[in-house]
């Protein structure tokens, strides 16, 4: 089920799609169903893969290039995984972002992982996920800025090979300029003159402006993600943006979605699913967290597939306190459906339930 491909100069091994779930639990290559995640909308569509040469071939919902003067469209990330449908023919930015850290395992975690993961890290296995796959017909790492682990003492090298990689990510072709993808975690949102200045850590002298418009865009559309990240001074908040660089030389954001990580990096969407993570990983307990991709709020999934003894495992469900009767049915079928043993913590019935660890 897995197989040795050749990519770039380099062998990678890479798990033959659609086989996940038919590996143990305990297994690197393991997947829960995707139709408990938002996978299952964008598989197939926006995500294809080539089992010849092991590479992703994606759609993407946003533009990696802009006509000079044009102002940002109006739907930005507004339209993204709030929405009361799902697209599932082009990835929105989260769920580009959800599917690189998806595919760097980055969702997944088990005790012995406790401690070793830092920026370095992810930004590693972040650009090999980016190496193998493709976005508009080429790879998606040429387009892809994810700051280095600053180190003061060689600054001059990572400022000039951040030139060096902008530069050939962000070039003019008429009155038409291509945009760089940025991924960071984000130290600081400030106000500034003309809108708001965004600082992502590791590169806090590379500062990405937002005009007023974004910047507003951006408070509405995640202000679940702003207020977790405000509460909790032990978490990370992970940006995904596309941008430009003007003629003064000044990086400025054209869209942007924000995502929400424990402080082990594990994709959080609400405080309550924080709490379920905290108390797992405290547990020693092995999961795999599933992520929304394009799917709205109002569609129920799973929020983790928990490994157990024997190769078993148990998917977890959140109920919001404001579900509906069209959620909890749906929920319903989905459990039926997924034919694995499932764990439900209806928030509006109080306290979380017993585990099942």
């Amino acid at each position: 089920m897995t197989r040795r491909l050749r990519f770039g100069g380099r062998h990678i091994l890479k798990r033959m799609p659609g086989t996940g779930p038919r590996h143990d639990v305990d297994c690197d290559s393991y997947e829960p169903p995707s139709g408990l995640s938002g996978l299952a909308a964008v598989e197939g569509d926006a995500i294809v893969e080539n089992v010849e040469d092991g590479t992703t071939a994606l759609k993407l919902g946003f533009s990696l290039s802009k006509i000079a003067g044009r102002a940002a469209p109006a739907a930005n990330e507004g339209r993204e995984a709030r929405e009361a449908r799902a697209d599932g023919a082009r990835l929105s930015l989260k769920a580009t972002l959800h599917f690189l850290w998806d595919r760097a395992g980055f969702n997944r975690w088990r005790p012995a992982m406790a401690g070793r993961r830092n920026w370095a890290v992810l930004r590693k296995f972040l650009l090999d996920a980016a190496a193998v796959s493709t976005a508009k017909g080429r790879p998606l790492a040429h387009a892809l800025y994810i700051p280095e682990m600053f180190d003061a003492k060689r600054e001059d090298a990572i400022v000039r090979r951040r030139a060096e990689l902008l530069s050939r990510a962000i070039q003019s072709a008429g009155n038409r300029r291509s945009l760089a993808i940025l991924i960071g975690e984000v130290k600081e949102i400030a106000p500034s003159h003309i809108g708001a200045r965004l600082v992502v850590k590791h590169a806090p002298r590379f500062p990405f402006m937002l005009a007023v418009d974004v910047e507003r865009r951006m408070k509405k559309t995640f202000a679940n993600e702003l207020a977790l990240w405000d509460a909790n001074a032990d978490s990370h908040l992970v940006a995904i943006a596309t941008f430009g660089i003007g003629a003064a030389g000044v990086a400025t954001v054209d869209a942007i979605a924000l995502m929400m990580v424990s402080e082990d990096w594990i994709p959080v969407e609400t405080g309550y699913e924080a709490m379920l993570v905290e108390r797992l990983t405290r547990h020693g307990a092995g999961f795999v967290k599933a992520l929304r991709y394009n799917l709205p709020a109002a569609q129920p999934m799973a929020s983790l597939v928990l490994a157990r003894a024997h190769g078993e495992s148990t998917a977890l469900y959140l109920v919001p306190a404001d579900a509906d009767a069209a959620f909890r049915e749906r929920l319903e079928e989905l459990i039926g459906e997924s034919g694995m043993a499932a764990w439900v913590w209806d928030i509006a019935d109080g306290p979380m339930l017993d585990l099942p660890v």
